[in-house]
């Protein structure tokens, strides 16, 4: 299905020949090949913190390459946090100048993040490129497919959530929210998809969510083991510490009031870092991702509102034929007593 020509792991050739074979398909098949990045992208002295190979005699830096061949590219897809977002290479203070393929170059640019990416979101958007062609993508430009929702949303231990019922140690039972978890602020599907062949993945593990397919990693998800900031509304900001009494004594009328307040959580990436003091916070989602989460949650309260309903009409239903059941049942042993 996918022809391999060049990658510095799995090339089955050293030295100019592999070179020569990843210039005869840039050039050759212009417009036709895919260019798959992983890694972050230098840029601080030109690139000459990553040269990747030698071409007649001189070397050759991955910001030149990548310059070189993405215009040429008919998809870029960047796999992993580093190549989409700058990752971990780009994290305080940055002396290489790490950056994501995005903010490199002009062309569109698919970004499948995580540290390391899921192999199914890697292979699922190629199959989709390959069969349908491109897929919906959110504000980040993460496929819809696996990055529409918060690790939150889909996490097993949600309802230990709404409960109040709070891990205080790694290992325990409970939400881990409070020990460090960022799933609220992190969008992607780990806790149906798994990993480790679908077994098993953090949360269920016992270790916090560290958002390492974030945007915003790993800086605006540091300290890993310490909670979220206060949860920020327009009107009230809700601390985490008190946040376990509040739930267990509102219980279940609480999960509205969180469903709005899980989206501004989303927006709130404040960090502090003992050693470190980076220039700025990290700024908030935008409002194309934002307008894309009311969306969802409109959609999402308009389905349950349509099945509440469909549920009471099935209910009521339900009552009549017990009802007349009931009636016929009665006039039935009544003439069997006769």
């Amino acid at each position: 299905m996918l022809d391999l020509r060049y990658s510095v792991l799995f090339n089955s050739a050293e030295g100019d020949l592999a070179v020569k074979a990843l210039m005869d398909t840039v050039t050759k098949e212009s417009g036709k090949f895919w260019l798959i990045v992983e890694g972050s992208v230098m840029t601080a002295d030109k690139g000459r913190f990553n040269e990747i190979f030698m071409r007649n005699g001189a070397t050759v830096t991955g910001l030149a390459a990548l310059q070189e061949f993405a215009p040429k590219a008919k998809h870029i897809i960047s796999v992993g946090d580093c190549a989409c977002y700058g990752g971990p290479a780009a994290a305080h203070p940055n002396p290489g100048g790490a950056k994501g393929v995005w903010d490199v170059v002009k062309q569109h640019v698919i970004n499948v993040p995580g540290c390391p990416a899921n192999p199914d979101w890697m292979t699922g958007t190629f199959t989709h490129l390959l069969f349908y062609g491109m897929p919906e993508l959110d504000a980040y430009n993460r496929p819809k497919l696996f990055f529409s929702k918060t690790i939150h949303d889909l996490c097993h231990r949600r309802q230990q959530f709404e409960d109040g019922i709070f891990a205080s140690f790694p290992g325990d039972e409970g939400c881990l929210y409070k020990v460090g978890c960022k799933g609220p602020v992190t969008h992607a599907d780990c806790p149906t998809r798994q990993w480790n062949h679908y077994v098993n993945w953090p949360v269920k593990a016992g270790t916090p969510c560290i958002g390492c397919a974030s945007p915003h990693f790993p800086d605006g998800m540091m300290p890993f083991f310490n909670h979220l900031p206060d949860i920020q509304t327009p009107a009230v900001a809700v601390n985490v510490k008190k946040l376990g009494a509040a739930l267990t004594v509102l219980g279940v009328g609480a999960i509205g009031t969180h469903l709005a307040a899980g989206v501004f959580a989303r927006r709130i990436h404040k960090h502090y870092l003992k050693g470190t003091k980076p220039g700025e916070s990290t700024p908030p989602e935008n409002l194309t991702q934002l307008k894309q989460d009311y969306d969802d949650l409109i959609r999402q309260q308009n389905a349950l509102i349509a099945e509440s309903k469909n549920l009471a009409v099935q209910n009521q239903r339900r009552k009549r034929k017990s009802f007349l059941k009931r009636i016929r049942d009665f006039w039935h042993n009544e003439g069997k007593k006769e």
